[in-house]
């Protein structure tokens, strides 16, 4: 299933944002809600923003948003590092 949202003009006009910007910021704005609300996981939400694992760290931190660290995140992390030895 594949979810489409309006967004009635007269609130694109309202957005402070160059219009090219506004589909992205607010499918980031969207990802960090849910996140924050744990609804997603931070996979998940960084998929909705469409971003790298890392740019997506980068926009939590700037949102002063928690992250949320999980015993198979800590698992996944854990191999990765015994693979780069």
């Amino acid at each position: 299933m594949q979810l489409l949202i309006e967004v009635p003009e007269d609130l694109i006009q309202a957005m402070r944002l160059p219009a090219e910007e506004i589909p992205d910021r607010i499918k980031e704005e969207l990802a960090i809600r849910l996140y924050l609300k744990g609804i997603l996981s931070f996979g998940k939400a960084r998929q909705l923003a469409d971003m790298t694992r890392w740019d997506f760290h980068d926009l939590l931190g700037k949102e002063d948003v928690p992250r949320r660290y999980d015993v198979k995140e800590l698992e996944d992390d854990l191999q990765t590092l015994e693979e780069l030895v």
